[in-house]
């Protein structure tokens, strides 16, 4: 048995008895055994009155391997303590505000108010897009399927000129981007490369983030459009042409936020997405592709919920648990390989109805979660989200709670504050033996692409979500304001932003006259060359962004690629 495997098994045995999981996480049948939220975390951890040095030491202290080797220390193998020595002593974490509704130039102006508030605090500013749906299904904002939603969950975007508006005046150069998109995010981030372009900024000074994470949109948020297998070799065309042209670029973002929102404990979470990352190394690799030309770019996403301790210790964990994987079992030569950066946002799925105002505080603590375990941006939920679109007044607090943060509670003075915390310890590795298990489990069934075909990851998620509905509807879990604390539920404490429908007529008279001016005989040709490269198996990203070049539209681009690789409705086990 290796040094790590000998490890792994001291480590599952010692924790084991101290962090056990109960009946209620294995089952969740009529006849399950009730759990006491009182003492079991949400992924149905029974936690220990107290806890003592001999759960904070994992493993035997006479093994070889000491605590040292396994906790490590900030910015060193297996950075489980962080990855940079100083953390946020030096620099703090990214203060990065999601924003995106109506048209282009709505979204442009909420951008500009962002930067404007940001002003005066230490941290990086970066602007993170939402999309609208019809954007995110890869149809332009007149398909007769668009009808109704333009505008309302996001910014629409269908065409350069689209991009060009909603970055006007913004310097993307200097401040990062992300844009949350997945099924057409190769054709997204083409308009995107190819508005920089049309404004002479260099690709090599470009830096931001395309989540562009299709494989958890098949376990949980259904916002695909191809096939997994084809779905996949376009975020490797991506993750390849990231690393050939743009340096400061993370062409994925491996998000586990989603996951959680449909309902995944913590555990389910981190395996999920680790895996799901391992999985793009895997098809990068058989590409040809050096791993360290494109592992230090990988970046991840993860949702920050209610169960404070366990968040803190997911993000532990996964440092940990990827760090051994890009090292061991992919061969990874550079340190920076080894290295998961994350970006962290407060759990949307926590936020209630009633009474909007308890979600300020809901947020903050999520955030401190977040933070305390070592995110290198976050993003907090504004208090109004489950009633409409954020208006200005709630984006405004969202950002204040983390400069709060950042500048009043004094956390940033010392690196990893709860390290070395016996029960943070113990459920550190707890969380990371159990996360291994699943990560083995999908090893065996082939990998995630066959995981999804067989609808492995949708049943387990829909397991877990259950088990914690019924825990709620019984009243076994508080959810303050929902299921007790009622007083004032009747009270309207919040204004609700309004889309008009005037941004989708708009929008669509937009669109007409963009598709006059342009050359017809340039937008067919571009569109047949985006089919000829897809149906060669070639890199798809130099003919987008020609084609964005020349004026074809999302929806043009995406069928394009249909044309080719056909739409996915589901496998027959869905």
């Amino acid at each position: 048995m290796s040094s790590r495997a000998e490890h792994a098994s001291h480590a599952s045995e010692a924790t084991k008895s101290h962090l056990t999981t109960t009946p209620a996480a294995r089952g969740t049948g009529p006849g399950a055994p009730k759990v006491d939220p009182e003492t079991v975390t949400l992924s149905g951890y029974e936690v220990d009155e107290v806890y003592d040095p001999r759960q904070g030491q994992s493993i035997d202290p006479t093994h070889p391997q000491l605590t040292d080797a396994r906790i490590g220390s900030p910015g060193k193998f297996p950075f489980t303590r962080g990855v940079h020595s100083s953390m946020y002593r030096s620099r703090l974490w990214t203060m990065r505000q999601f924003a995106g509704f109506g048209s282009a130039d709505d979204t442009n102006k909420r951008f500009k108010y962002l930067l404007e508030n940001a002003k005066g605090t230490k941290a990086n500013t970066g602007l993170s897009t939402a999309f609208d749906l019809p954007t995110l299904m890869g149809r332009d904002s007149d398909d007769p399927l668009s009808e109704g939603e333009v505008g309302r969950c996001g910014v629409a975007i269908s065409t350069i000129d689209d991009m060009h508006r909603l970055y006007a005046d913004i310097p993307v150069g200097d401040v990062t981007v992300s844009q949350t998109i997945n099924g057409p995010a190769c054709v997204i981030w083409a308009m995107y490369l190819a508005h920089a372009k049309e404004r002479g900024i260099p690709w090599t000074s470009v830096g931001g983030t395309l989540q562009n994470d299709i494989l958890k949109e098949f376990h949980s948020q259904n916002e695909f459009i191809y096939p997994p297998e084809a779905s996949v070799k376009l975020v490797v065309d991506t993750i390849e042409f990231a690393s050939q042209h743009l340096p400061k670029w993370n062409s994925v973002s491996i998000s586990g936020y989603h996951i959680r929102e449909a309902g995944s404990t913590a555990t389910q979470e981190l395996a999920f997405t680790l895996r799901d990352g391992m999985e793009y190394v895997e098809w990068c690799l058989k590409r040809g592709l050096d791993i360290d030309s494109f592992a230090p770019r990988l970046s991840f996403f993860f949702n920050s919920h209610n169960e404070f301790f366990e968040e803190i210790c997911k993000l532990r964990a996964a440092r940990r648990i990827w760090a051994h994987a890009m090292r061991d079992r992919f061969g990874a030569k550079n340190e920076r390989s080894w290295l998961m950066r994350t970006h962290v946002q407060t759990a949307g799925c926590s936020l209630t109805e009633q009474q909007p105002l308890n979600n300020i505080v809901r947020v903050a603590f999520q955030a401190m979660a977040g933070v305390l375990g070592g995110c290198q941006s976050l993003h907090t939920d504004s208090m109004d989200e489950t009633l409409g679109l954020p208006t200005e007044t709630a984006v405004r607090v969202a950002l204040r709670t983390q400069q709060i943060l950042a500048h009043e509670t004094g956390v940033h003075r010392t690196v990893d504050p709860l390290g070395g915390s016996w029960f943070v310890e113990a459920l550190t590795d707890q969380m990371e033996s159990d996360a291994n298990d699943i990560i083995k489990a999908v090893d065996e069934m082939g990998g995630v692409v066959p995981g999804i075909h067989k609808g492995y990851f949708r049943r387990a998620i829909a397991e877990a979500s259950y088990r914690v509905g019924q825990e709620m509807e019984a009243g076994d879990r508080v959810v303050v304001g929902v299921n007790a604390y009622t007083d004032g539920n009747d009270d309207r404490q919040v204004e609700i932003l309004q889309i008009s429908h005037d941004v989708e007529v708009k929008q669509n008279e937009r669109l007409r006259a963009f598709r006059a001016a342009r050359s017809n005989d340039d937008v067919t040709r571009a569109l047949a060359a985006i089919r000829t490269t897809a149906k060669a198996g070639g890199n798809v990203m130099p003919a987008l962004v020609d084609g964005a070049l020349a004026r074809c539209t999302l929806g043009e681009m995406v069928q394009a690629m249909a044309d080719v690789y056909g739409r996915y409705s589901g496998g027959p086990e869905w």
